[in-house]
């Protein structure tokens, strides 16, 4: 067998659906990290509809530049899957009764008390030469067909179809073949409080490397930099990773605050957790989404006791204690009410901290004095309360999301100055 040295792997996704925007292609994610884990390399992802000829275009376009296409999708039972006749055509072969196919099938079926429909028997038919692909979740069982000096794998739409056939039959057959060569390792950091060019004007010397590679990724509100490293061993590849992240902190250490799958609402809760301390927010322009945020993530009821979305004055004299005063001589979106409302909230529900957000996220309600996007953030503690004024230029959903991630953002930087002062302070 015919093979290059390296993975070159090309993920293909069949289903209108896909193409409509009605379903996203989370299989591209999931596959591109499980061949990650093992040093394969994934160079395409595409997408195509349930259309014969398109799909025997898509394949005659992976073929000369991959020498593995992974396929999702178009297995079924009914007339618009297509991804076995695509690719038999295109290969120029028969499709074959598959008799270990069918007894799969009938056993499905009976298992469930059913008698299995005709439509079904389609899924027994594989392509002459291929190898099947055992589905022990669903009735559509994979393929597995080298032709053309190209590794073919057909694997049904369902996730929970598709992931287990993956790493069960797909990883360990593309491991024999290319043996796992190279380990393909990387690592993200997460920053936040300073700007995806700030920190890209920084870290050139870094991008310009071959490997490991420093690649700055954006997200909403924070940044990234992810660092991959190719070696012959994982060990060899954490060695190389470890020496640019050791750099990178040097330069901005302040501002990383996880690596990998942390985030924001999730570094906060384990750094509260750690420290048995609590927080209540107060939220008008971001409407509960903070508290949406904190709740996301498992065992929150440790350290966050609640939230109260304040959006009209009433409601934030009534249950924030914010003094009538305030709000009639500085008005609902200053830094005095952002104050009042960060201490209600704390006061209120009897926490170590207390967020208090205010501001116009839009896109009316601004005026000259205090424009679309203008917020005000307020952590308090026993120490006192810091406001923090922001403004936006973008959307309103933006400034919302934004606007959450900085109070965040600034919550950890007090818990963090708390902790080198106080260890064990309190509420």
């Amino acid at each position: 067998m015919l093979v290059s040295d390296a993975c070159r792997a090309e993920l293909l996704a069949v289903g209108s659906e896909i193409l409509l925007g009605q379903i996203s292609n989370s299989h591209a994610q999931f596959i591109s990290q499980e061949l990650a884990k093992h040093g394969l390399y994934v160079y395409h992802h595409g997408a195509v509809g349930d259309n014969e000829a398109r799909i025997q275009a898509a394949f005659e376009a992976a073929v000369k530049r991959s020498n593995v296409v992974i396929v999702t999708g178009g297995l079924g039972p009914t007339a618009d899957d297509l991804t076995k006749e695509a690719l038999a055509k295109f290969l120029g072969r028969d499709l074959v009764l598959s008799e270990e196919a069918l007894a799969h099938l009938n056993q499905y079926f009976a298992g469930r008390n059913r008698k299995m429909p005709d439509e079904n028997r389609k899924q027994a038919y594989c392509i002459d030469g291929g190898t099947l692909i055992p589905n022990e979740n669903g009735t559509a069982p994979g393929q597995y067909i080298f032709a053309r000096n190209v590794h073919f794998f057909l694997l049904p739409g369902p996730p929970l179809e598709m992931r287990p056939m993956l790493t069960k039959s797909v990883v360990p057959q593309l491991l024999s073949v290319f043996g796992g060569k190279q380990a393909l390792i990387s690592r993200v950091l997460h920053f936040c409080g300073i700007g995806e060019s700030d920190v890209d004007e920084q870290v050139q010397d870094l991008t310009a490397n071959e490997n490991p590679t420093v690649a700055p990724l954006a997200g909403e509100g924070e940044m990234l930099l992810r660092i991959t490293a190719t070696s012959s061993t994982r060990d060899a590849a954490l060695e190389a990773i470890a020496s640019v992240e050791t750099d990178i902190r040097s330069r901005f250490g302040p501002y990383i605050y996880g690596v990998d799958d942390d985030t924001l609402p999730s570094v906060v809760g384990r750094v509260l957790r750690e420290r048995a301390e609590t927080l209540a927010v107060a939220e008008s322009c971001t409407g509960g989404m903070l508290a949406g945020l904190l709740t996301d993530i498992p065992g929150s009821s440790d350290y966050f006791l609640g939230g109260v979305v304040a959006y009209d004055n009433r409601v934030k004299e009534s249950l924030l204690d914010v003094p009538s005063t305030v709000l009639e001589r500085h008005g609902a979106v200053s830094e005095e009410t952002a104050k009042a409302m960060a201490e209600g909230v704390r006061s209120r529900l009897v926490t170590t901290y207390g967020i208090g957000i205010t501001g116009i996220a839009g896109p009316s309600g601004g005026t000259p004095e205090k424009p679309v996007g203008l917020v005000y953030v307020a952590v308090s503690d026993s120490f006192g309360t810091e406001v923090h004024r922001l403004q936006y230029r973008v959307s309103r959903t933006q400034v919302r999301v934004r606007t959450c991630k900085q109070a965040l953002w600034r919550l950890l930087n007090r818990i963090q100055m708390r902790s080198s002062e106080s260890p064990q302070s309190s509420s």
